[in-house]
């Protein structure tokens, strides 16, 4: 579905979610897998698995197949469940990123009153 709209924050694209039964099915198990690997993680914390070498190693790839279980998950949470949207942003000028006002796009001059600001700041009771 998509619409003729082109002011500032206007729906231009909207395909909503699949919202499959088998992944979310997927999404549950995977969860159950989570969750064990985090507690035999703790566990093996907890015993001071870590102060062996071959412990070491079991808890860093138990550590790493959780982060990417984790990232399956959002994976599939995200191709499933989000809808795809589009909207119309603004377009901006090149220069209005760079610099905060329009009369300074083409930049500053290097030490501008500086010499003033120095006084300013040395003698807080100087006037012009």
């Amino acid at each position: 579905m998509s619409s003729s709209g082109n002011s500032y924050g206007d729906i231009h694209r909207y395909e909503p979610a699949r919202e499959s039964t088998v992944a979310a099915i997927a999404i549950v198990v995977l969860t159950i897998i989570e969750v064990v690997m985090v507690g035999l993680f703790t566990y093996g914390l907890v015993l001071a698995w870590g102060t062996t070498q071959d412990g070491n190693i079991f808890l860093g790839m138990l550590l790493a197949m959780t982060f990417i279980n984790l990232a399956f998950i959002l994976l599939l949470y995200r191709k499933e469940f989000l809808p795809d949207v589009m909207i119309v942003k603004k377009r901006r000028r090149k220069w209005e990123d760079l610099y905060v006002r329009e009369e300074h796009a083409e930049g500053q001059e290097f030490a501008d009153g500086a010499m003033e600001h120095f006084k300013r700041a040395v003698y807080p009771y100087y006037k012009k």
